[in-house]
């Protein structure tokens, strides 16, 4: 027995999915609201449903709009293939691929909003509501946002499909909700994947969401959220993940790709979590902690910075020199404990020239806990790779896996700045290798092996 509570996009009896599926989704949601008007039937009432996005392309010209909770838009299929490597390969190669685009139950983004203008005005979905309860348990699960193209930003320079700018957003959460969900989506080439809003008991979990301005952006204030088992990649303008006056976040298992601004970015955040991740950049500033975050635990992290192996990539960074630090800490009573850390950057790379980089920087607080976290930094010579889709692989490929041949460099594993005072380091460094004043803080150096401690 079918339900009239689920929907198929192909099969509906207003609107062409394969000209607008925004207005699609629209009239169908439009027809949730019309059917389950009572708030209470028999403790029930407004069960809302499920609309089904069979595999295909599907054109969004008209923005969908959200005001309805328990409802779930899913697919068959996240579809996410890289844009930029195709966007990087000259187009005479790619009559030889397999496939040129992403696939899957994928949305083709094609409003045209200004870039760089308001989020929500270039959101494929936008989800609000007010009043009481919050709107709750909607959905997003298995297809695939594409945001097509990135435009010119007027400098001049850049090639328009690696500025990251477009004006396009994924999905834009603009009122407070609960229990929202995430999961096996595929988000590519968006100005915004998505952007969240005042979250309470958000999940974001197992998508890919790369080659975007910026992934995932959790602003406004929230708590008690997950960003779990992602693949996640912004590029050099923006963040892969960021937050905002959220408690009780957990980052973990998350696999983040490098050309982000930074890989996490916090701001007022405590009492939260990042733990168990791999994190890979091009830059300084892989984590960021401002505007005071307070008790918060980085743990059993991998860190590894290098410099971009990939020629057409080479140009572009995140303006960020090698004394800001991989991770640069502002705020009291977070613990940094038990990561492993590497850099792996030829000299003639650092920036400024001759400078000794930083690798954990702590610029404001106090009781700061940085224990156990091995880190290594040793010198390479990065070579220029042609654009073919398969060097890009290779190229980068070979860059992490090269250990061979590599020489120590001379690094500051933590500074704390004089702003900061009372913090603890614990075997994270040698005595030369650690910049603090010992009269306001507490340091014990890394053992050196074959020396009596």
């Amino acid at each position: 027995m079918s339900s009239s509570n689920y929907y198929d996009v192909t099969e509906w009896k207003e609107g062409n999915p394969y000209q607008d599926i925004g207005e699609v989704i629209n009239s169908i949601i439009a027809d949730i609201k019309a059917r389950q008007t009572d708030a209470n039937i028999n403790n029930g009432g407004k069960p809302g449903a499920v609309i089904y996005i069979p595999p295909g392309d599907y054109p969004l010209l008209t923005q969908v709009v959200i005001d309805i909770s328990y409802l779930k838009i899913m697919g068959s299929g996240h579809g996410f293939t890289s844009s930029s490597i195709r966007f990087n390969t000259p187009e005479s190669e790619w009559k030889n691929w397999h496939e040129v685009w992403p696939g899957g139950s994928r949305i083709l983004v094609e409003m045209q909003p200004a870039a760089g203008g308001e989020a929500s005005a270039g959101a494929a979905f936008y989800i609000e509501r007010s009043g009481d309860p919050r709107i709750s348990s909607v959905e997003f699960a298995d297809f695939c946002i594409d945001g097509l193209h990135f435009v010119d930003d007027g400098s001049g320079n850049d090639d328009p499909e690696n500025t990251y700018l477009n004006g396009k957003t994924g999905i834009y959460i603009a009122s407070a909700q609960d229990s929202f969900r995430i999961s096996g989506m595929g988000l590519v080439y968006l100005e915004h994947g998505v952007t969240i809003y005042n979250a309470d008991a958000l999940a974001i979990h197992n998508n890919f969401i790369a080659e975007c301005g910026h992934c995932i952006e959790l602003r406004g204030s929230g708590q008690a959220s997950k960003i779990t088992d992602n693949l996640i990649g912004a590029g050099y303008r923006g963040y892969s993940i960021y937050a905002q006056n959220f408690g009780g976040l957990l980052i973990t298992a998350n696999n983040i790709f490098p050309r982000g601004k930074s890989s996490i970015h916090f701001s007022g955040v405590v009492r939260s979590s990042v733990s168990n991740n791999r994190l890979h950049s091009f830059y300084p500033g892989m984590l960021v902690f401002e505007d005071n975050c307070a008790e918060n635990l980085v743990s059993a992290n991998h860190f590894f910075r290098e410099r971009e192996p990939w020629a057409p990539m080479q140009a572009y960074n995140n303006g960020l020199d090698d004394l800001y630090g991989l991770l640069y800490i502002s705020g009291d009573n977070n613990s940094i404990i038990a990561n492993h850390i590497s850099e792996t950057i030829d000299t003639q790379y650092i920036t400024p020239s001759g400078a000794t980089p930083v690798i954990i920087r702590v610029v404001s607080g106090q009781g700061n806990h940085i224990s156990d976290n091995h880190i290594v930094a040793t010198t390479e010579t990065s070579q220029a790779h042609d654009a073919a889709a398969s060097a890009c692989f290779s190229t980068q490929v070979s860059a992490l896996l090269a250990t061979d041949g590599l020489a120590a460099l001379d690094v500051i594993t933590v500074r704390i700045e004089k702003e900061s005072r009372q913090n603890i380091v614990l075997d994270s460094g040698g005595e030369a290798q650690v910049v603090l004043d010992r009269a306001v803080n507490a340091f014990r150096a890394t053992p050196v092996p074959g020396q009596s401690c």
